[in-house]
């Protein structure tokens, strides 16, 4: 397996495991509480991953256009901070969805 792919899975995983003891810290020593934390910061991190790996192909894709076809620059910024911004947008829509899993809100 890539070792970037090793990696990116490394730190997903670590996000995941502290986010949701953190998100469980409310009541720790309760057992219901773990669930739902845990839920939350796998939520939080396949949310942040799947971003980050978008918003990179994106912004790659894009700068590659922009590098056979220097004239198209300004017509395909436009579109790229656009797509980027409804990526980055649905992360924190999964932030908050998350908070609310982990009885945050």
């Amino acid at each position: 397996m890539n070792s970037t792919v090793v990696n990116a899975l490394r730190v997903v995983s670590l996000f995941v495991a502290t986010s949701g003891v953190a998100l469980a810290a409310n009541d720790l020593y309760s057992a219901q509480s773990w669930g739902p934390g845990l839920g939350a910061g796998l939520a939080i991190g396949l949310a942040a991953f799947g971003a980050a790996s978008s918003q990179g192909k994106a912004a790659s894709s894009a700068l590659e256009g922009m590098a056979r076809n220097p004239e198209t620059g300004g017509s395909l910024q436009t579109p790229m901070l656009i797509a980027l911004v409804f990526m980055e947008t649905l992360v924190l829509f999964s932030f908050v969805i998350a908070g609310k899993m982990g009885g945050l809100f």
